[in-house]
């Protein structure tokens, strides 16, 4: 047996664990507010009751929206039961939550929420031989599968694996019976447990078995009793509805929809433990599970498959079962279009011809065999003649491009590149496979006779979809659609023998249909069921029994209208804004439909990627903190709160609320790509901030760091005498007067003349030379402080063949932007436009890639003219543009030979902008054979790591990526830094090195330096 004795996740700063309660008015409808906080500060149990936090959890990742009366993080099985005896004697809900995934509604409740993704996330014990783990509810389901094959040394694994598996826990997971896509193999989440330890609401801490239930702790007597009680009725319940419940539960694989009360029967040995799962929290609360491994497959082998449609490619379903597949997942083209719209075409790999596709995992012992039936399969499937193009995909990069897909279809479909949106709702339908086909034709019939339209993916080897429809959930009219077609839906999945839900359970989604479903006696039984456990009535009100109506607390319902006039162009591109507008002022076009700036905030559906530990740059400072106002999602709900005027959030752009939330955004702008749903949280701070602090006086970094290049002008003149200044204590006076942190070194600011020198010597044009070929911008961060890396820029695209005109003299207003100081952001970008715009559309080369980001994105944001938009279409990171000249087949000849090993640092808003490989392309072109990939914020991110309050934080962030690599690799490994503030951050965590940027290492004309200055 392996023990864990920690969590898999190293420890985090506790930033909001204190409770927030005395000082806080209570909103309408929160009488019994002050009782049960009082309660739980008796028993020692801190509970956040501010408006800021209350506005986090108000939402899941459903259409629904229920405020509760606080906000609770248990650490300790102790906590957990202080807080239900507190809801207890109050009568006052009780809702617990996981990773906040839930699209049913059904991790929000108007009481006390009860997070357990904040501590309770110990992996207690790994037992190989029993092929079991024992788990805390708040692990998160990819950290388990990699703490289990950590442990096992790989041979087993933890099965159900759900998309949201990198941010969904246990418990939730539990809550809902959650599946994933290897179903087809390994069915749901309630196939694999073994025990579960609950705590129900009378106070018993009881532990469910597979033939029973029994005492948590034996020498509890009151539980014991219990147990012996409640075990006895459940018998009973079962013997009472033997036919009721042989005939109508369990009948399809997804059979999620009410209670799995086939598990009481005699022939199921009285599973409580099974019986539980899926009951979404109106049962009992659990606080631990244990739970079945599985081995882990040799070999696995992804078979992609394109079809005309969704309808073609179910019927093929059967086919494909036969050959024993791992899984068949299947999506349509509106989620492919929106990857490639959003993240560039390369964010699709290998995807075969068609406009829909099943991707089906074969596995087994042997590689030989499992490429063999992929071609058995490939070619039965072509004999039914469906099949429009299939191929096997070996490579394992093309695999995960695939697989995210897949896995992000959620949030991709919610905002699609078409401009339209869609909603959940009736996502979560299942028939059986063989009775798929005829399902999704009847479905999409239906839908049209309602206007709608839909994205179409899930699990099509288990006969589970998930439909995103195109509701307009923000009309009364729209509600009423909703209303109407989901009775439909319901009565048409009814008759084709299937499932309200089969994964995500039914919540205020779909319970209120459930008489639709089952027999008047079962609902009786699921009612009773349900008053067995939970007497007191308190366990997450209004899912499954006496449920509230599908069409209440609707979030987009209710949201008073008002212009918020912004700076940014936040229409949405369908709608003619972002890069494609067409008026010179946006804020005029606010009033007509949406108001742009509530639809922009209103983007966060929830899925809660952006509190995902891997895979992307999203978020860096939820992975460093842990808590939930940290995150995109968190920070996205209260300003969906601001916009409806919420009682917990009604001051608008001068909401302190807001503010706090986003303080510790890093502006790195990788949610925008990370996030499905393209949430730009950097952009959003950078209006909110503009507003918030007009009349106010700002913080000091604000000046020292946000007019940083007006400071460059001058300091150019005076390089040598503030370098000898900064080198004495005065430099700690000069930091804490502009509010800068003193713990972190200060750069060596260059001349004013150093980078003139340097373009010289590297042959440049002048600006506006018709004889050049690429236009290379040098902006202030190079100006100021690496002058050098505009000569190495210069001579690396020389050497490719350009002839290269050289112009600085603009700025790309980036401080203004992050601070968010917009209208002199704004006059320095239509400075730069017009500077930029030269008649010509040779491509615009920024050496920071911070700048060519703001110049590429922010421009045609901020300045709303032709112009900008032709000046921001021209613009390339230097990396990128070096990455276009290697496909195009230049090879780098670089005067000093190349490293055998690189640690990459790409900047964040590189990774957002031009995309996450670009540095890699042009190395890979030059012959490094060797890139440690440091994915992740460096936590500078331009002011932010300078300023003295997020300094620690921006320490922290270079946790998450930076600082191991730098560990990992040994002192003399070259680091590539193209971004200045990722530069300083190297020097930061290792005075040995400094980052180098990409035109130093490839600069023909002289050996690289030991690294910039």
């Amino acid at each position: 047996m392996a023990s864990m004795d920690a969590s898999p996740s190293p420890a985090r700063p506790e930033a909001s664990d204190t409770a927030a309660t005395a000082a806080t008015a209570a909103p309408a409808g929160a009488a019994d507010r002050p009782d049960v906080l009082g309660r739980l500060a008796a028993a020692g149990v801190a509970a956040d009751a501010s408006p800021r936090r209350l506005a986090e959890y108000s939402y899941d990742a459903s259409n629904y929206r229920v405020p509760p009366l606080a906000v609770v993080f248990p650490r300790t099985v102790e906590d957990v039961l202080a807080a239900v005896a507190a809801c207890r004697g109050t009568g006052t809900p009780l809702t617990g939550r996981g990773g906040g995934t839930s699209m049913a509604g059904n991790a929000i409740g108007p009481g006390v929420v009860l997070d357990f993704s904040r501590h309770m996330t110990r992996v207690h014990a790994v037992d190989e031989a029993a092929g079991t783990v024992d788990v805390d509810p708040g692990v998160v389901l990819a950290d388990l599968t990699r703490e289990v094959e950590r442990a096992t040394g790989g041979r087993l694994t933890f099965a159900p694996d759900p998309s949201s598996k990198n941010r969904a826990t246990v418990g939730g997971s539990l809550g809902n019976d959650a599946c994933g896509n290897h179903s087809v193999r390994h069915g749901r989440i309630s196939d694999h447990v073994v025990e579960l330890d609950v705590v129900t609401s009378d106070g018993a801490r009881l532990t469910a078995t597979g033939t029973g239930l029994r005492a948590t702790d034996p020498a509890d007597d009151a539980s014991a009793a219990r147990a012996a009680e409640l075990a006895d009725s459940l018998r009973a319940l079962a013997r009472e509805n033997l036919a009721a419940f042989r005939l109508e539960l369990g009948r399809i694989p997804r059979q999620v929809s009410g209670y799995h009360l086939e598990n009481l029967l005699p022939e199921r040995k009285l599973n409580i433990a099974r019986a539980l799962v899926g009951t979404e929290g109106t049962c009992a609360v659990v606080v631990r599970a244990r739970m079945k491994l599985v081995p882990k497959p040799a070999s696995a082998l992804l078979v992609c498959l394109g079809y005309a449609d969704v309808v073609d490619a179910a019927r093929d379903v059967t086919t494909i079962l036969e050959f024993s597949p791992a899984a068949v997942e299947g999506t349509d083209e509106a989620i492919v279009e929106t990857m490639r719209f959003r993240r560039g075409t390369d964010s699709v790999l290998g995807l075969p011809e068609g406009r829909a596709w099943l991707f089906v995992d074969l596995d087994g012992d042997d590689p030989a065999s499992v490429a063999a039936e992929a071609d058995r399969l490939l070619a039965r499937l072509g004999e039914n003649g469906r099949l429009v193009d299939g191929r096997a995909v070996p490579d394992l990069v093309e695999r995960a491009s695939l697989w995210r897909v897949r896995e992000d279809g959620a949030g991709l479909s919610s905002r699609l590149a078409s401009g339209g949106e869609s909603w959940p709702g009736w996502e979560d339908s299942a028939v059986a496979p063989e009775d798929l086909a005829d399902y999704l034709a009847d479905l999409r019939v239906l839908m049209a006779e309602h206007g709608l339209g839909g994205v179409m993916y899930g699990h099509f080897g288990a006969g589970c979809m998930h439909i995103r429809i195109t509701y307009d959930l923000r009309t009364e009219e729209g509600r009423a659609v909703l209303r109407r077609f989901t009775r439909e839906a319901a009565e048409l999945v009814v008759r084709h023998g299937g499932s309200l839900s089969g994964e995500h359970g039914d919540g205020r989604a779909r319970s209120e249909l459930l008489p639709l479903m089952y027999s008047p006696g079962v609902l009786a039984a699921f009612a009773r069921y349900r008053r067995l456990w939970d007497p007191a009535g308190i366990l997450n009100p209004g899912s499954i029994t006496a449920p509230d109506p599908l069409d209440a607390n609707l979030a987009l319902a209710g949201i008073p209208a008002r212009e918020w006039r912004t700076s940014f162009d936040l229409r949405p591109l369908g709608a003619g804004g972002g890069s494609l507008a067409e008026t010179d002022d946006p804020a005029r076009a606010h009033g007509a439909g949406t108001d742009p700036w509530v639809h922009a905030v209103q983007g966060c559906i929830g899925v809660g990627r952006c509190r995902a530990d891997t895979g992307g740059v999203m978020c860096p400072s939820y992975r460093a903190t842990r808590d939930e106002k940290d995150s995109t999602r968190g920070r996205a709900r209260v300003l969906q709160d601001m916009v409806r005027g919420a009682a917990t959030v009604q001051e608008g752009w001068r909401s302190e609320e807001v503010r706090e939330v986003l303080d510790l955004c890093l502006s790195c702008k990788a949610c925008s790509t990370d996030c499905p749903a393209g949430v730009d949280m950097a952009t959003y701070k950078s209006e909110f901030f503009d507003h918030y602090y007009r009349g106010r006086l700002r913080p000091l970094s604000h000046f020292s760091l946000g007019w940083l290049p007006r400071w460059l002008a001058l300091t150019g003149r005076i390089a040598p005498l503030v370098n000898a200044v900064l080198a004495t204590p005065l430099a700690k006076a000069a930091a804490v007067a502009g509010g800068l942190t003193t713990r972190r070194a200060m750069p060596r600011f260059a001349g004013a003349g150093e980078w003139r020198r340097e373009a010289a010597a590297a042959g440049v044009l002048p600006p506006g030379d018709p004889a050049g070929s690429v236009v290379l911008f040098v902006d202030t961060f190079t100006r100021g402080f690496r002058p050098q890396v505009a000569g190495a820029a210069a001579r690396v695209l020389a050497g490719a063949g350009e002839s290269v005109a050289c112009s600085a003299d603009a700025c790309c207003g980036l401080t203004w932007i992050s601070t968010g100081q917009l209208d002199t952001a704004r006059r320095l970008l239509s400075r730069a436009a017009q500077a930029l715009d030269d008649g010509t559309e040779r491509p615009i080369v920024v050496v920071e890639p911070s700048c060519a980001a703001a110049l590429r994105k922010d421009l045609p944001e901020l300045v709303h003219t032709e112009q900008a938009r032709r000046v921001a279409a021209r613009v390339r990171s230097f990396a990128s543009h070096a990455a276009d000249l290697a496909a195009a087949g230049w090879t780098p000849s670089p005067a000093q030979p190349l490293p055998g090993r690189v640690v990459l640092q790409t900047h964040c808003h590189e990774y957002s902008v031009f995309g996450a490989g670009t540095q890699r392309t042009a190395l890979a072109a030059a012959g490094v054979p060797e890139v440690v990939d440091a994915t992740g914020c460096c936590g500078v991110a331009g002011n932010f790591g300078f300023e003295r309050q997020h300094y620690e934080v921006s320490m922290q962030v270079a946790e998450n990526a930076l600082a191991p690599a730098l560990r990992s690799t040994p002192p003399g490994t070259v680091v590539l830094t193209d971004g200045f503030s990722c530069a300083m951050q190297v020097g930061q965590l290792d005075a040995s090195r400094a980052g180098r940027h990409l035109a130093e290492l490839l600069d023909p004309g002289r050996p690289a330096e030991a690294g910039s200055p």
